[in-house]
């Protein structure tokens, strides 16, 4: 019996540079390194007899699935996807690969890359361009008032800063 998984909405086909060859060394890695090590143990866990109960192999021939699966996907993201190096129009705009920085109310501020949804990273404070904020963000010049509904209420921001540099500062 298989689980109907709904399928999830396309993303915006676009890259950054960076994310592009983060999925490229993805892809590299497991279909140049892990593929062919978890290949070897799984016929050497079959070598031992009695596949039924035999855990190794098991997990084995389950990972090489899971292997599989995700280099299909990779693959056809990879040949799907746009890469933008550049701004789309006025550098005085907010576009996808910008760093922008806002600021709340109370004067704190924050700073977002926009970027694709095949990398979307919080820890590295990138959303996507595909995000309410990143979507409400795009095209918007310098002073800006930005409002989204949050869980926790009505957001106010004001886009103080863009910047177009490959890295945060």
């Amino acid at each position: 019996m298989t689980r109907y998984r709904p399928s999830r909405p396309a993303g915006s086909p676009y890259i950054t540079p960076e994310g592009e060859q983060a999925l490229r060394a993805e892809l590299h890695a497991l279909w140049k390194i892990e593929r062919p090590e978890v290949t070897k143990a799984v016929s050497a866990a079959a070598a031992n007899g009695d596949r039924s109960e035999n855990g190794d192999y098991i997990y084995g021939k389950r990972r090489l699935r899971e292997i599989d699966s995700r280099v299909r996907f990779l693959r056809k993201r990879l040949d799907a996807v746009t890469v933008v190096s550049e701004p789309l129009g006025d550098r005085n705009r907010v576009w996808f690969g910008a760093w922008i920085t806002l600021e709340n109310k109370v004067g704190e501020e924050e700073r977002w890359r926009i970027v694709g949804p095949d990398e979307i990273d919080i820890n590295q404070r990138k959303i996507s361009c595909d995000s309410p904020l990143g979507h409400a963000l795009l095209g918007k010049p310098v002073g800006s008032k930005i409002q989204l509904e949050t869980p926790g209420g009505l957001a106010d921001w004001i886009l103080i800063a863009i910047d177009y540099s490959r890295t945060a500062q």
